[in-house]
């Protein structure tokens, strides 16, 4: 298999808001060091998938209040290497204007989309499940996916069904189901052939294209007459008078839940979409009352279960606590149940309501 038909695209545009106060508006998690590691999550990313695809053929696409902080990042990346996105549109439009500047370079493209802000721990591993999804989609016409074992019914991931008579490691999908109710989830576990679907999808560039003439005609034929402007000075006018009019859709609802060929690879690698402090928490070393800290020089008195992060090694003191989320930074200060971590959000958006925007 040539490598230099490989080509990537790393999603990071979003907003991470259930990491707030630390993940904001400006300066969302994908940039921050999330895990102590030394590098942000998009660095991580970046490094990942530069071992499977020559890194000039890495696209990062963000949201044009991003670019810099890429830029600044990723200092190694060309400027055309980054696709500015002037409104956010869900995931469908992105892709697809990444499928034909990729298509435009090089017809016989494969490519991998990946998000920007997730934990994977054995990166051989991921090279592996990667090159082998590589190689289906290129022997045959196939949307390839990378779905994770389940190990507990959680209602924040969405499933990946496949049918149970594929002996091969390449499963054929069945349904998409988005973040099911907990009776769901568990049911989807116990029948064995549900997969979490971890948004890493695998397939050729040309291949892709035809399935939006197919599914999403309107928005494919908006980009094909203009399809002459990508990779051009005349792309960014195009997509500033067209881009905020695209329908908001993501690429599961938009192309994989109608197309008939879409394969998955059950990863063999660990993962996480490391979408909340808790999740956070899970990934990270704890001391022998399972408690995390994060920048702060910590004690823990009668503590337990809890992930504490302040800004840089900040003296903090917690007692008498038990399975809580504790978040400090420069402005905002966070101490609520971890079980009550997806009203973040929320809360998030009361502070910007009675204390102004820049606080989210």
């Amino acid at each position: 298999m040539n490598k230099k038909d490989n080509y990537a695209v790393i999603m990071a545009g979003g907003v991470g808001s259930r990491f707030w106060p630390v993940s904001k508006t400006s300066y969302p998690k994908q940039f921050h060091d999330m895990l102590g590691t030394g590098k942000s999550l998009l660095q991580q990313t970046f490094l990942r998938l530069s071992k499977i695809v020559p890194s000039t053929q890495i696209l990062i696409l963000t949201n044009s209040e991003y670019v810099d902080l890429v830029n600044k990042q990723l200092p190694e990346i060309d400027m055309d290497q980054v696709i500015a996105e002037p409104a956010m549109r869900n995931t469908a439009p992105c892709i697809l204007l990444s499928a034909l500047k990729i298509y435009k370079e090089n017809p016989k493209a494969r490519m991998i989309v990946a998000p920007s802000d997730h934990w994977i721990e054995d990166e051989e591993a991921f090279t592996k499940d990667v090159n082998q999804a590589f190689e289906a989609c290129s022997s045959e016409d196939l949307l390839m996916t990378l779905g994770v074992k389940p190990t507990f019914p959680n209602t924040g991931y969405g499933y990946i069904k496949f049918k149970n008579e594929d002996s091969t490691n390449v499963k054929m999908v069945e349904t998409f189901t988005e973040k099911p109710d907990y009776p769901t989830a568990k049911s989807f576990l116990k029948s064995g052939n549900y997969l979490w679907n971890a948004g890493i999808f695998i397939w050729k560039s040309s291949y892709i294209i035809d399935q939006y003439q197919a599914y999403l005609p309107e928005m494919f034929s908006i980009f094909e007459k203009s399809l002459f402007k990508l990779n051009t000075k005349a792309e960014h006018s195009f997509l500033e008078e067209y881009y905020s009019g695209f329908e908001n859709i993501s690429i599961d609802y938009g192309i994989l839940e109608k197309a008939t060929n879409v394969g998955v690879i059950e990863a063999s690698f660990d993962w996480s979409d490391l979408g909340t402090w808790g999740s956070l928490h899970n990934q990270l070393p704890k001391d022998e009352n399972e408690n995390v800290s994060i920048n702060a020089q910590s004690i823990f008195i009668e503590t337990t279960n809890t992930i504490l992060r302040t800004s840089k090694d900040k003296v903090t003191v917690v007692k008498g606590l038990d399975n809580y989320i504790i978040v400090e930074n420069e402005d905002s200060l966070v101490i609520l149940p971890k079980q009550d971590e997806q009203e973040i959000k929320t809360i998030r958006n009361l502070v910007m309501d009675k204390f102004g925007k820049h606080y989210g």
